[in-house]
């Protein structure tokens, strides 16, 4: 049989209840929402039952929530004996792809999404950065366009390869704003300006990625016990050598979802289970590769769904 990938989701997948069916079905999870709420000082279960849908979307509080929910889904699913081959996760979702990997504790892990969604949201002011997604362009011709906009003196650049026909940018938002026009009249199919409150991964985010390595010396990274790719070059790394130094890069370097994928493929993996809250790796994958078989658990239902799929293939 093939290998298995578990792939962790980012910011976005957030929604108000998640991890609730969960949490009053398996003891794991009571137990990762009380590791959490004393980890970071205030309780990240409430928010993420109750929301109120706006704390949630702070990028500090939806840092944490996501990664708590994702780690629970991982630990549910190893409790049911279905274990990874190899892991990735997209931006955010790295540090919940390097618990599953071994390489950091959850306790650290909760907290340093936490401080790094605050470094992050403190990096540029609000309403100075934006992103946008760009539909139907060929990334070297939104890369090209980005660096000419730069050039001129308002930053921007493509910070998201998430799949072919979908890139991200970000930068200032008067630069974003201006790659938008010029790449839709150079062809592009669409372009969306995305509401987040921080040009995230751009070269904006150096004060958080620096601030980010001073927390990031804290705490103890362990070589990873299972190969994970990394968003910044689309490879595996390893060592916790390696590990920290690409944690720094990644919070200001662009995601290469899409080599992260091809990669994984590379290493023998065809069966990718998203593990966390939302579909949208499973939307960006179906894109990169036609033959990988997507499947998710965020919920009872969408495990046993899961778990079924493997009780018919073995």
């Amino acid at each position: 049989m093939n290998k298995i990938a578990f792939v962790f989701p980012g910011q976005g997948s957030q929604t108000v209840g998640m991890g609730k069916e969960l949490y009053e079905n398996y003891e794991i999870a009571k137990d990762l929402f009380e590791k959490a709420d004393k980890a970071l000082g205030f309780s990240i279960k409430d928010m993420c039952f109750n929301g109120p849908e706006e704390e949630l979307r702070k990028t500090y509080n939806t840092q944490p929530a996501i990664l708590t929910m994702s780690v629970i889904c991982f630990e549910v699913l190893k409790s049911k004996g279905l274990s990874p081959d190899i892991v990735a996760g997209h931006s955010l979702g790295e540090y919940s792809a390097l618990v599953a990997a071994g390489a950091i504790n959850f306790e650290d892990a909760v907290y340093l999404v936490h401080q790094r969604g605050k470094f992050m949201q403190e990096a540029v002011p609000l309403g100075e950065g934006g992103m946008a997604a760009i539909l139907g362009m060929d990334r070297e011709k939104i890369i090209e366009i980005c660096q000419r906009i730069s050039n001129n003196g308002e930053s921007v650049q493509a910070v998201n390869f998430n799949c072919p026909g979908q890139v991200v940018i970000a930068g200032t938002t008067r630069g974003v704003e201006e790659a938008c026009n010029c790449l839709k009249d150079t062809g592009a199919r669409k372009t969306v300006m995305l509401p987040v409150s921080a040009p995230f991964h751009s070269l904006l985010m150096q004060p958080a990625a620096e601030k980010l390595a001073i927390e990031l010396d804290k705490v103890e990274i362990r070589d990873a016990k299972i190969p994970v790719v990394a968003n910044v070059n689309g490879k595996v790394m390893h060592d916790a050598a390696t590990i920290k130094n690409l944690l720094v890069k990644q919070a200001a370097s662009p995601v290469k979802w899409e080599d992260c994928v091809a990669e994984i493929v590379e290493q023998g993996a065809k069966t990718f289970i998203e593990v966390g809250p939302g579909k949208v790796l499973n939307g960006f994958n179906k894109k990169i590769d036609k033959l990988i078989i997507n499947l998710n658990v965020e919920d009872i239902t969408s495990l046993e769904k899961t778990l079924d799929y493997f009780k018919e293939v073995r």
